[in-house]
């Protein structure tokens, strides 16, 4: 029935599928499925490309007479420009990039990664202790089996507090661990000049994605403002230009409110992305547009879901 249903307004008003990368590079070990091999990026895109137009989000969307995709990154690592943007230049195709403005500013990697290696890579064999007033708990950490459970709630955790608890639980892993908090090539956000040097490509658009990469949910109302007009002064700063599009970190509808999407209309920008599956059409919310996320697909499944995702 939903199907069917789908089919109809598709006919009606042809879908617009919004694709969310987050990384092309290769890597030994990706916990959270966010790399795409460059290789297998490129015969995605070139498979996009022979099948259907592919638009841009920052300039104004004219009708088109059948569906159509735009291609989106989130986060900001350096092989966005690195790898991405050759290919995408190479074969037209342009793409927006959301940008975690704090992590640019910083050097520093994302949490989600220094979470990853601090519990992977130590050799500690000892209990892990969280401590905080609020949450804080015990873990067992001697086996590889353990420290997958550490890993997954910490993250569930760690997801849902403020950018300075996230930090002092940080400082306290990487004591347990014995590892200093530093920045792998691998794992590394784009620089300031790398940022300037994507937003010069006639294939990249630049858009917000707050400034510390924290689940606005989580956050007060005021939390929200700054994190969201943060990220876009930093970026406008460093570009000299507006920046007139958002998404939303993590993206789910638990990951954001409607005090989320009322401050982002009210910071006027043209349109925020989320993590919710779905097809664009001319009655969407510009504050909500739906995006599927694509993984280490091979180009035959890449094809065969992009026309599903069509079809939703």
């Amino acid at each position: 029935m939903l199907r069917a249903r789908a089919g109809l307004l598709n006919r009606f008003d042809p879908p617009l599928v919004v694709l969310l990368y987050h990384r092309v590079c290769t890597l030994e070990r990706d916990e959270h499925r966010l790399a795409v091999p460059p290789a297998v990026f490129r015969a995605q895109i070139e498979r996009l490309r022979a099948r259907l137009p592919v638009v841009r989000l920052d300039r104004p969307w004219t009708p088109w007479p059948g569906p159509a995709a735009a291609v989106t990154f989130d986060d900001g690592y350096a092989d966005n420009l690195e790898h991405a943007l050759p290919i995408l230049e190479s074969l037209e195709v342009p793409a927006t990039f959301f940008i975690t403005s704090g992590n640019v500013e910083s050097g520093r990697e994302f949490w989600w990664d220094e979470l990853d290696r601090l519990v992977r890579e130590s050799r500690r064999s000892a209990p892990f202790t969280l401590d905080d007033q609020h949450l804080g708990a015990t873990w067992p950490a001697a086996t590889e089996v353990e420290r997958s459970r550490l890993l997954a709630d910490l993250h569930g955790r760690i997801k849902r507090v403020d950018p300075a608890r996230r930090e002092a639980w940080l400082d306290q892993l990487s004591a347990w661990a014995g590892l200093e908090r530093q920045t792998r090539g691998s794992h590394r956000p784009l620089t300031v000049d790398e940022l300037r040097r994507l937003a010069a490509s006639r294939c990249a658009a630049i858009g917000a994605h707050t400034v510390t990469h924290t689940r606005l949910a989580s956050l007060d109302p005021a939390a929200q403002r700054e994190e969201i007009r943060g990220s876009r002064a930093r970026l406008e700063g460093w570009l000299g230009r507006p920046v007139t599009l958002f998404s939303f970190p993590f993206g789910e509808r638990r990951d954001f409110s409607g005090v989320s999407v009322r401050l982002c209309r009210a910071a006027g920008f043209q349109r925020t992305a989320t993590n919710v599956p779905g097809a664009c059409h001319r009655w969407t919310d510009p504050q909500r547009l739906p995006r599927h996320v694509v993984r280490d697909w091979p180009a035959e499944e890449f094809e065969r879901r992009l026309a599903e995702f069509a079809r939703s």
